[in-house]
């Protein structure tokens, strides 16, 4: 299966540099829906099937133009939601979520912030909600999720791409995966660089 995982556009939480993980979450600025607009036209090349997103505001609202270009329902899929920042909620100094994430490793996979979720917590839902996914048989999909779970995810199923060139996502923008959950992934794409650039 082709797997098109896109961040959503950009809120106010995102512009004031808040850790808006818990739901609904801010839905999409005036920036954001100009995004969302834009993104139905930035991925026009890609064949999509089926689209998907998560329970939160902002991924619904950047999914809705998308889904209207191409006669397609926004279904929504619990699991793909954003990684919980626990206490750090709302918190504009990022230094305590991200020291998180980036200590997660194979050995380190129940740590987490107080009322936050463990990489095994947040790897097994999310996974749970990508083999659902494949289970309706599609070829190519869309995903519209969020910045951190979209980085953590794809970065733990193709860590050689992910180590040289899993940057920060952008708003709107995505990454490419080919393969499915049973025989593994391989990244294609992710925000602007292409396994074009991992073979040169």
């Amino acid at each position: 299966m082709r797997l098109i995982l896109i961040r959503h556009g950009q809120t106010r939480s995102n512009v004031e540099k808040l850790l808006d993980t818990a739901h609904p979450g801010a839905p999409l600025d005036e920036t954001g829906l100009k995004q969302a607009h834009d993104l139905a036209e930035a991925i026009a090349h890609e064949h999509v099937d089926a689209l998907f997103v998560s329970t939160l505001t902002r991924a619904q609202q950047t999914a809705a133009p998308l889904a209207q270009r191409r006669g397609l329902e926004a279904i929504v899929v619990d699991g793909i939601h954003e990684i919980a920042a626990g206490v750090e909620e709302m918190n504009s100094d990022w230094t305590a979520y991200v020291g998180m994430l980036e200590s997660w490793s194979p050995e380190n996979l129940d740590a987490k912030l107080e009322g936050g979720e463990s990489a095994r917590e947040f790897l097994t839902r999310f996974d749970a909600a990508i083999a659902e996914i494949e289970s309706h048989g599609h070829d190519a999909v869309a995903v519209v999720s969020h910045g951190a779970a979209l980085r953590v995810w794809a970065a733990t199923k193709d860590p050689d791409f992910a180590a040289e060139h899993g940057a920060p996502l952008a708003n709107t923008e995505w990454i490419v995966l080919n393969g499915s959950s049973d025989e593994g992934w391989r990244i294609e794409r992710w925000g602007t660089r292409t396994a074009v650039e991992r073979a040169s």
